[in-house]
């Protein structure tokens, strides 16, 4: 339950310490005094939008703090353990928002993203506000009533996301198949390429041997003429060859006697030539040996060329890109061949979703004809409570063909006002004040079935009082019985119930006006209910009347 607010800074209000108990707690002041201040500020804690214009004039900041005690709330206990927050029985909600804007909210000190708080505080407090009337004439609303009733968000979430599960499955799988037509061609065509790719077995840098080897068969006779010549000149001829020449040489140079450097340095340069001449013939020689003049190996290598630079030219490609190419259209091949197994897998995927969200919503829809049944009958007590002995309300489950996000079934309100009517839509039979009522009497119900510690009536009271208000207030603190209730209120038969009484102020300086709140003393709280009685001018007549209704819930 809440236990405390604190407000500094915030709109009109300039400091606020705000002790709140168990049981239901009336709100009440004149018009215009800041009544929805608190539950505005209240809102901020739980992670509603700020604006900078919500900081008191002449502020910094403004600065919220909302204590709870969670003691006995275990889902609120779970969530805090399940995102690392302590609580130790307790729960703090802090909200800061500075003069240009910007805010931050804390749960338990700890800074925290305004979603996050949003999700701790719907277990925390559920708001039923003045205009929830016109909520209900929406049918999306219908659902979120029934479920919320019978106890069926968990469910009702559950098939959601089945129902998107399946959904992205699905478009998945339309994808894919879309694409399958036009894959096929292309995996025609890739297997044809690889094929032929596969037989051309272009191995690698096997071009360029192929092209020296061309080159080497066609001046193969030219080549072994000028080999010879050059083995001759070099070592081979008998009258004259370089081996003979450099030795000549060599020898002319041991008969000078000197022992000049320059005479050393040229005998072993000599030495060295000769070394070198020798080698490069035996070079040439084992060159010679692997040179033949062979047309047959010759038309080989020819046509074994000419085949590879025509698959080049097909694919638009220079010759030594063949390999790279082979590969990347393997990998291509490879790819679409897993994009059919896909395509298998996923038809299952999406057969198996599907059952899932058949399987989830059929359950959901025995729950919710069941739960339509009750809340009809207890609704349909309430509004004759209320001043509408004739009205029944159907909670009217209507069957889709196909399951949607929300389960297989559209929910709608049906009310009947006057007997012997059919029943119709609300928004075509129910009056303002009929649809108050039926408005007051659903949220009653639903409080009732309620696992929030915490519930906030604002002014839902409007449009009705005499005996129905005072059946209204009797409601709500039979209701403050087993949970925390707070009731912001104009109305004296419903203000009278309250186990605890605030009353909402404003007074005004030279420079501001500032709203307080006050809990209210037996004395005050009778001058209070007179004033709701009475209006501006307070009578005995209206403090007697105000003591007896007071009288009655002692």
């Amino acid at each position: 339950m809440l236990n405390q607010l604190t407000i500094r800074d915030f709109a009109i209000v300039e400091s606020l310490d705000l002790e709140l108990n168990q049981g239901m707690t009336v709100v009440s002041g004149e018009t215009g005094a800041g009544k929805s201040i608190m539950l505005d500020a209240l809102g901020l804690t739980l992670g509603n939008r700020a604006e900078a214009g919500t900081v008191r004039l002449g502020a910094e900041k403004a600065d919220i703090t909302a204590s709870f005690n969670i003691a006995e709330i275990p889902s609120v206990e779970q969530w805090l353990q399940d995102n690392d927050l302590d609580n130790c029985g307790e729960c703090i909600l802090r909200r800061v928002i500075t003069k240009d804007g910007r805010s931050r909210c804390y749960i338990n000190g700890r800074p925290s993203p305004a979603n996050m708080v949003k999700a701790l505080g719907e277990h925390l407090i559920a708001i039923h506000g003045q205009h929830e009337h016109q909520r209900l004439l929406k049918r999306d609303y219908h659902r979120t009533l029934l479920d919320d009733f019978a106890g069926l968000n968990k469910l009702a979430e559950q098939t959601r996301h089945a129902f998107q599960h399946w959904s992205k499955l699905n478009t998945e799988l339309t994808r894919l198949s879309e694409q399958s037509a036009e894959q096929t061609s292309r995996i025609q065509l890739l297997s044809y390429q690889i094929e032929e790719l596969d037989q051309l077995a272009l191995q690698e840098n096997e071009l360029k041997q192929l092209e020296q080897e061309q080159k080497t068969l066609s001046n193969a006779g030219e080549i072994l003429s000028t080999g010879h010549e050059f083995i001759g000149l070099a070592s081979d001829n008998e009258n004259s060859n370089c081996v003979q020449s450099l030795n000549h040489c060599r020898q002319l140079l041991t008969n000078i006697e000197s022992e000049s450097p320059s005479v050393r340095q040229a005998a072993e340069m000599l030495d060295s030539a000769l070394i070198q001449v020798e080698e490069a013939s035996a070079e040439i020689r084992h060159y010679l040996d692997r040179v033949e003049i062979n047309p047959t190996r010759q038309q080989e290598v020819e046509e074994r060329l000419s085949t590879i630079f025509e698959i080049a030219r097909k694919h638009r490609i220079k010759p030594d890109e063949i390999t790279t190419l082979h590969k990347e259209l393997q990998q291509e091949f490879n790819s679409l061949s897993r994009t059919d197994e896909e395509l298998e897998q996923l038809e299952a995927s999406v057969e198996s979703a599907y059952s899932k969200i058949i399987e989830l919503a059929k359950k959901l829809s025995e729950k919710r004809n069941k739960g339509a049944k009750q809340l009809s009958k207890l609704v349909d007590q309430q509004l004759h409570s209320l001043g509408m002995p004739a009205a029944s309300l159907t909670v009217q489950p209507s069957t889709l063909e196909k399951p949607t996000a929300n389960g297989l079934e559209d929910i709608e309100f049906l009310i009947v006002t006057n007997q012997g009517q059919p029943a119709k839509p609300l928004n075509k039979i129910a009056s303002g004040g009929e649809l108050s009522r039926i408005s007051l009497a659903i949220q009653v119900i639903t409080a009732q079935t309620s696992t929030t510690p915490t519930l906030i009536f604002d002014e839902v009271d409007v449009g009705i009082g005499g005996a129905i208000a005072e059946v209204v207030g009797k409601l709500l603190r039979t209701l403050g019985q087993s949970a925390q209730i707070l009731c912001v209120t104009h109305q004296p038969q419903v203000a009278s119930q309250g186990h605890q009484h605030l009353f909402v102020s404003k007074r005004s300086d030279k420079q501001q006006t500032h709203t307080q709140i006050d809990q209210l003393t037996e004395e005050r709280r009778i001058e209070e209910v007179a004033r709701m009685l009475g209006g501006i001018s307070i009578t005995e007549r209206s403090i007697e009347h105000a003591k007896e209704m007071l009288d009655l819930q002692h």
